[in-house]
């Protein structure tokens, strides 16, 4: 045979074997593929229990993150020299510390349980300090007229803060909570290094439980929290497209 010919179907003998050896490896891979996210599947309820665990963290944080908030947002916007001589560090301080420090110090230096609620003091303090700046900048796009308006009618000073300038700035100020609730939901994840079963920390269980689910685990994970923030965020819109002052600045 002439040599030419033995080169010739030696060659298309190594690519017809390396043809069958891409086949039988893609195969292997689907069928774990498959088996992976049949794995996740069956798995749902962890997904569903860590979901509703960060769902209510972010809740309470935010809740909390309000309640502390608005306070210091006014104090920073109306406060005298003192008030706002402690406000105003403290949410320096707090803006300027790694979430996970303080957690950490809530729950091991401050010895606050269950963990739970140490995560949830924690993420509402972090909220409050940034909600703080949410409300102080919608109070100062208040014009200034409409406080002397106010108190030249007769109210004091508390009460033009609480019925003319407050309803009109928390209009203003729905539109920052978007950007809020998606820093606080992405937040609850660090509540994994307390021990916090919520979702992060449930995809990790169960990545260990089945080494070769973790792209799949973690794909799942990260279509739940896309799914609760785009949910959320478009509430968010809606409810600004309500509430928004007609004809005034948003």
């Amino acid at each position: 045979m002439d040599p030419t010919q033995l080169v010739l179907q030696a060659g298309l003998g190594d690519l017809a074997l390396v043809w069958w050896q891409f086949l039988a490896d893609w195969e292997s891979a689907w069928r774990r593929f498959l088996v992976d996210w049949e794995f996740v599947w069956r798995q749902r309820q962890f997904f569903v229990d860590g979901t509703w665990l960060a769902v209510k963290l972010t809740f309470f944080s935010m809740v909390l993150g309000f309640v502390v908030g608005l306070p210091a947002g006014v104090i920073e916007a109306y406060g005298g020299k003192y008030s706002k001589g402690v406000v105003r560090p403290v949410g320096v301080v707090v803006r300027g510390t790694p979430i996970l420090v303080i957690i950490s110090l809530t729950y091991f230096a401050f010895g606050v349980s269950p963990a739970f609620l140490a995560a949830t003091l924690a993420l509402g303090v972090r909220s409050a300090a940034y909600q703080s700046q949410i409300f102080r900048g919608a109070i100062e796009s208040v014009e200034s007229g409409q406080m002397e308006a106010a108190r030249a009618v007769g109210l004091s000073k508390l009460g033009a803060i609480r019925h003319v300038v407050l309803p009109q700035a928390l209009r203003r100020s729905v539109p920052g909570f978007q950007n809020e609730f998606t820093i606080v939901l992405k937040d609850t994840s660090i509540a994994y290094a307390i021990g916090v079963a919520e979702l992060l920390k449930r995809s990790y269980d169960l990545f260990s439980i089945q080494t070769t689910a973790a792209l799949e685990v973690f794909l799942a994970a990260s279509l739940i929290y896309f799914v609760l923030t785009f949910t959320v965020n478009r509430g968010i819109e809606r409810l600004h497209s309500r509430v928004a002052i007609p004809g005034g600045n948003h």
